[in-house]
Order: structure tokens, then sequence, then C-alpha cells
């Protein structure tokens, strides 16, 4: 027998919730991996349609979840999402790219933004599996460090697509603190000012490495009980 209820107490990032079925009655057990569309995600407060079995504890959940033929609010908050991180992603990409062709940046930087934002998304998804499965979950920190490296393009992407993250306020505050960083240096290391502090700092570490080298090619050598200096 199929019930109709209307999804409560959803955690999205988690992938469960509960149903309380229409007319009234005890609240039912709902995981993500119960719905048969799986092209979408459910949204908190939405009607389905579902089966109620008993699980290997002998508790009541939800199987086979269906959603009634009404209009799905996810669809319509869908474009307008991806409008804003398309509305992002593309015109900073343009400013990289023109910034790398006109000297003003390395021209590794857009590729390093492309390599970065890859590995962002790709760890935004393996964190949104771990939390519906119940394994080991990624630290908050470790993905604001990713978009503060560069990989906020791929962290927006992710977001929008997994539906990982986007509604937790407290991550949100952090992730936009990052990105505004990160857009921060990329513009100053454009200006001259900039430019003129990397390529110092550059410099620096370049001739730490020549006298770190030099030393390390007059290391003492003892022959038949004399030392010596070996040019390597």
């Amino acid at each position: 027998m199929r019930y109709q209820g209307r999804l409560t107490s959803w955690n999205d990032d988690k992938g469960y919730g509960f149903v309380t079925p229409n007319g009234g009655g005890d609240r039912v057990f709902v995981h993500i991996t119960a719905f048969t569309n799986k092209r979408r995600r459910p949204v908190d407060g939405e009607l389905i349609t579902y089966r109620v079995v008993t699980d290997s504890r002998n508790r009541l959940r939800a199987d086979e979840i269906g959603y009634p033929a009404e209009p799905k609010p996810v669809s319509k908050q869908a474009t307008p999402q991806y409008a804003m991180a398309a509305a992002l992603i593309v015109p900073f990409g343009c400013v990289v790219v023109v910034l790398a062709f006109l000297g003003k940046t390395p021209l590794l930087v857009p590729f390093a933004y492309v390599i970065v934002s890859g590995l962002t998304f790709i760890v935004y998804g393996f964190d949104k599996s771990a939390a519906m499965n119940g394994r080991w979950r990624t630290k908050e920190s470790a993905l604001h460090l990713l978009s503060l490296a560069g990989g906020w393009p791929g962290a927006l992407v992710a977001q929008q697509m997994f539906r990982h993250k986007s509604r937790k306020v407290e991550f949100q505050v952090v992730f936009w603190i990052t990105v505004l960083l990160n857009c921060g240096v990329l513009g100053w290391s454009a200006t001259d000012t900039g430019a003129s502090a990397i390529r110092a700092t550059l410099s620096v570490a370049r001739a730490d490495d020549v006298a770190k080298l030099g030393t390390a090619e007059r290391q003492p050598v003892r022959y038949s009980g004399e030392w010596t200096h070996r040019a390597l």
C-alpha cells in the first residue's frame, strides 16, 4: 500500500529525514537511497509518495519513494542558482585569461585555476557521497583552503550540482570570504606593487636555494686521513 505525506526535518547534507503522512500518524524515516528518481534531490516540505517497510532492526522506514504529479519547487530554483554560478565564473575566467595575455600574471595562473577547481569539484563530490553513505568526511577547513587556493569556481559549481554545503549559512559565510580573499590577491598581484613584491619574494627564494646548493657543493671529503673540499 502506498502512502502520501510531506517530507520534514530533511538534512540534505546527510541525505535523510522523515515523512509525516497526510491525515495524521507517526513519522517514518526517509533515506536518500530509497528515492526512485535519482535525477533530482528532495526538498524539505515537499510531498512524496512511499511504501512503509521495516529494516533489519524492525524499524519503520519509507521505501520506493516517488513524487506526486505536482509542480516541483526544486526545478524552479535550479536555473537561478546555476545562472548565478555562471555569471560569476565566466567573467572571472575571462579576466584571468586577459591578465595572463597582457603579462600581468604568469601564464600558468589560468591553468592553475582550472586544475585546482577541478580538484575541488572532485573533493566536494567525494564529501557529498561520504555524507550520504556515512563514511569519513572531508573537513570544512580543507574545503575552504581549496577555495582560497583558487578552487572556488569548482566549489561553486559543486555546491549547486551536488546541493552540498549550499544551505549551511556558517559555511557559506566563510566560503565567500575565501572567494573575496582569492580575488583580492589576484587583483593585487596584477598591480605594479604586487608584481614587484612577488618578484622580490621569488628572488629571495632563489638566492636561498643557490646559497644552499653552494654549501652542499663544498662538502668536506676525507681521503686517507685528510680532509679536503670536493666540488660536485
